[in-house]
C-alpha cells in the first residue's frame, strides 16, 4: 500500500465532526454507541443510541436501511468503541464511517448537543475550531 491508497482509505472509512454537522442528519444515520449512562448526559441531536454490546441483538431493528450510510461516535480520540462498533456494523453489511474526535470534538467545536436540559451549545474551543470574526471596526 502506498500514501495515496493509504489515505484514501481513511477518507473512505472515518469522517470528522465538521463534515458530519456539514452534512446534516439527512446524509447519513448518526449512531451513538456509548452506554446509556453517557448518552443520558448528552448526546449529538438526531443520533441513534445503539451501544456497540447491542449491535448484534439490536441493529437490523434500529438501523433497518443498509443502503443509508452509518456514522459512529464514541466519546473522543482516547476510545475505541466507535472503531469497535463501526466494525460490527460493518460485518453486518452497513455502509459505516467512524467520526473521528467522538462527541468531545464535537462539543468542542461549537455544536449543539441534547441534554436533560434540552439542546445545549458551548462556544467553540479555539484550539480545535477557529473563532468568529472580530469585528475592529475598521477597514
Amino acid at each position: 500500500m502506498n500514501a495515496e491508497q493509504f489515505f484514501a482509505a481513511k477518507l473512505a472509512f472515518q469522517t470528522d465532526v465538521s463534515d458530519v454537522h456539514a452534512a446534516g442528519p439527512d446524509e447519513h444515520i448518526l449512531v451513538d454507541t456509548r452506554d446509556l449512562a453517557s448518552w443520558r448526559q448528552g448526546h449529538i441531536p438526531h443520533a441513534v443510541h445503539l451501544p456497540r454490546r447491542m449491535i448484534p441483538l439490536h441493529a437490523a431493528k434500529r438501523l433497518p436501511d443498509k443502503t443509508k450510510p452509518v456514522v459512529v461516535y464514541c466519546w473522543g480520540p482516547g476510545c475505541d468503541g466507535a472503531t469497535k462498533a463501526a466494525h460490527e456494523l460493518a460485518r453486518r453489511g452497513y455502509q459505516v464511517k467512524e467520526m473521528i474526535g467522538g462527541i468531545e470534538y464535537w462539543i468542542r467545536e461549537g455544536f449543539p448537543v441534547m441534554t436533560t436540559d434540552g439542546i445545549v451549545t458551548r462556544p467553540a474551543d479555539p484550539l480545535t475550531a477557529p473563532l468568529a470574526a472580530v469585528p475592529t471596526g475598521g477597514v
